[in-house]
């Protein structure tokens, strides 16, 4: 049997390996890339430009996951982080854990971020609800929320483009 070198390559660069490689070895070079798409210092100027990266990370999870994409006044990635994770349909989410990292990473700007496992990323009331509740968490300490995306495996939605912000 001969063996293939699996190559991908982007604009970053060309990744390449030569031994036998999995679905589930892909997914997870899908998801390691992703994550380092959002790592700190990259500039990022509009939802869909993050799409595709959340979606490789959280599309995936049997259950909800609630994440905070925090960025400076230039709205350069500082950091992504995983804050809560849930069940089926629900994550308890504390807007205080939320407001402290948000501090603890100096971010000028967050970006909400949740994943329905159902596969359906139209948002709930109960999501837009809480939005409303973390924006007002948020700039008591000034810090702007500039969006909340929810991700699903049907692509992913952003309350700010739906009005919701």
């Amino acid at each position: 049997m001969k063996l293939h070198k699996l190559k991908a390559s982007d604009s970053h660069g060309c990744y390449v390996v030569e031994s036998p490689v999995t679905e589930d070895d892909i997914l997870l070079m899908a998801k390691q890339l992703a994550s380092k798409r959002l790592r700190k210092g990259r500039i990022l100027s509009g939802p869909k430009e993050v799409f595709s990266h959340l979606q490789a990370l959280l599309a995936d999870c049997p259950h909800e996951v609630f994440a905070l994409l925090m960025v400076d006044s230039k709205h350069r990635v500082i950091a992504f982080t995983e804050l809560f994770r849930g069940t089926l349909d629900a994550a308890s989410v504390y807007p205080r854990e939320v407001v402290k990292t948000a501090l603890e990473h100096n971010a000028a700007a967050v970006i909400l971020v949740h994943n329905h496992p159902s596969g359906d990323p139209q948002p709930s009331q109960a999501d837009i609800t809480l939005t409303r509740k973390l924006k007002e968490a948020l700039s008591l300490v000034d810090i702007r929320t500039l969006d909340h995306i929810v991700v699903g495996h049907e692509g992913c939605v952003s309350l700010a483009e739906q009005g919701q912000l």
